[in-house]
């Protein structure tokens, strides 16, 4: 019991004061990792992570996985911007890296290209998590950096396969077989309810059937658990499941940013070495950053994908513990100073990218733009913006007051699927100020925002106000403390989320008891 409460305890001290300075708490979790690795064996703790929390941290990673899984349509994974990025970046890494290593360090040609390899790999764990953290998981540029991700960890599995000597069991072509079972695991999730046995079911698909049965036929649990929440994905209670894991999955990710802290302290030239990665750490980013636009996408999302795959890869770690073992402990501080530099820089992403604008829009081809923008909103009276459970509500009852209204969404599947309804929904993103400078808001009366972040609808309705709109802009709110930043904003109005239920509810019983012929008081 003494290890779990003090790390629990350093991760909680350690994540509130970073969070203090405006920092996410999973650098403090890292910063705790050290912290134990230096005054752990003082409160009778091992100096190493034990296998404990090596269990906890696993668990953690393939329960992120397979909700990013719950997240992916596969089909994404074949676009040019995502084979054409991940094939070219990890091709040029490789080369370079592997350059640089045979030339200032004493290693062997074989472990130069395998360092090199390891170097090459973005972060998928934390990619996830802070693309997740701002609701960008299925925007356009967080579907295509998990898209890079998801094949960098493929090329990752047939590294360890071939510097290893392991092959696949003669039964790994039994998980071709998943996709004929998908309509007997969706009815599984129509059975399980929505509490308890709905998680449960989750964990178990993750854990049990992905994680350890993807191990036993010689393949990687974390590909497993991402594979059969693919599975999941077009389920229509996909999000319930997601969302119900976020608890359980956020306190057991703890435990592997404590573990990379904890992979043990640096002498000096494995500090030496984590430092200089740092230095060439946006490399990587201006890499991506290129490539992305090589392939037509806006300087925006070309920027904002290449932060969030700007870092180095836990799973370099899982390839030094198999081959290169005498380079796990410069790895792991490799890794946990990329996670303290991109960690801050990718919760400022939208502002940096406001004031490097103009810079980058330079580098934009002069074609079409898989991730093109609208420039008109057409007659619109109204405007939606957050196409979610909220704003299909709130699209339905303006369109039944008979006012023209237009619904806007970030993610493009779910305006793919609007507009087959017949709904007016066009695809954009609302913390874009490039949207919102070119937008023609000519007979535009009012804006809902119902985006589920506080953060975007803050950034909406600064630009709005910015460009000229001078009509009402009304946000939901899900937290009384979220009124005061939108109003500073430019928000006219806020609605409490619970708040508007409660109302929702007594409008219904009073149109009950005006049918049943009772007074409606």
């Amino acid at each position: 019991m003494i290890i779990e409460v003090v790390s629990l305890s350093f991760a909680f001290v350690f994540g509130l004061l970073v969070r203090q300075v405006g920092l996410p708490p999973l650098v403090g979790f890292l910063a705790a990792g050290f912290a134990l690795n230096v005054w752990g064996p003082s409160f009778g703790l091992p100096p190493r992570a034990g296998p404990f929390l090596d269990h906890v941290a696993h668990l953690g990673v393939l329960l992120l996985l397979f909700t990013v899984g719950l997240k992916l349509k596969l089909r994404h994974l074949v676009e040019p911007a995502v084979v054409g990025g991940a094939l070219l970046h990890f091709t040029v890494s490789v080369s370079i890296f592997g350059a640089g290593v045979l030339l200032f360090l004493d290693i062997e040609l074989a472990n130069a290209l395998l360092l090199a390899t390891a170097l090459a790999f973005s972060s998928t764990v934390l990619a996830a998590k802070v693309l997740e953290a701002k609701g960008e998981l299925r925007s356009f540029h967080g579907r295509v950096a998990i898209g890079i991700l998801i094949l960098q960890d493929l090329i990752a599995l047939v590294v360890l396969s071939v510097a290893g000597g392991q092959t696949p069991s003669i039964w790994a072509p039994v998980v071709l077989v998943l996709p004929l079972l998908r309509p007997a695991i969706h009815w599984l999730m129509d059975v399980a309810g929505h509490e308890e046995l709905l998680v449960l079911m989750g964990v178990v698909l993750a854990v049990a059937v992905g994680g350890y049965g993807f191990e036993v036929v010689g393949l990687s649990s974390e590909v497993g658990a991402l594979a059969m929440g693919a599975l999941l994905a077009n389920h229509a209670r996909a999000q319930e499941l997601a969302h119900s894991l976020w608890g359980l999955k956020e306190i057991l990710l703890v435990g592997f940013f404590l573990q990379i802290g904890m992979s043990g302290l640096p002498d000096t030239q494995a500090l030496v070495f984590a430092l200089g990665m740092a230095v060439i750490m946006p490399l990587k980013g201006l890499l991506f950053f290129a490539l992305l636009i090589l392939f037509r996408l806006r300087a925006r999302n070309a920027f904002l994908g290449a932060l969030s795959l700007t870092s180095y890869s836990e799973f370099g770690l899982i390839v030094a513990a198999s081959v290169l073992e005498e380079w796990l402990v410069p790895l792991a501080i490799t890794v946990a100073v990329s996670f303290l530099i991109a960690a801050p820089l990718n919760r400022l992403a939208h502002p940096l990218f406001d004031r490097l604008e103009l810079r980058l829009r330079r580098y934009e081809r002069k074609s079409y733009h898989p991730d093109e923008q609208p420039v008109s909103i057409g007659a619109a009276e109204i405007l939606v913006v957050g196409m979610g459970r909220t704003g299909q509500s709130a699209f339905n009852s303006v369109n039944s007051a008979g006012k023209t209204v237009v619904g806007m969404d970030a993610d493009p599947d779910k305006v793919e699927k609007q507009r087959s309804k017949g709904w007016d929904v066009v695809y954009a993103d609302a913390e874009d100020i490039e949207l919102w400078q070119g937008l023609d808001f000519t007979g535009l009366q009012a804006v809902i925002l119902a985006m589920p972040h506080l953060e975007g609808k803050v950034v909406a309705a600064r630009n709005l106000r910015k460009m000229g709109f001078t009509g009402p802009i009304v946000a939901n709110a899900f937290h009384d403390d979220e009124a005061t930043p939108l109003q500073r904003a430019g928000v006219s109005e806020t609605y409490q989320a619970m708040a508007g239920a409660g109302i929702g509810i007594a409008d219904k019983t009073r149109e009950a008891l005006a049918v049943a012929g009772q007074p409606a008081t």
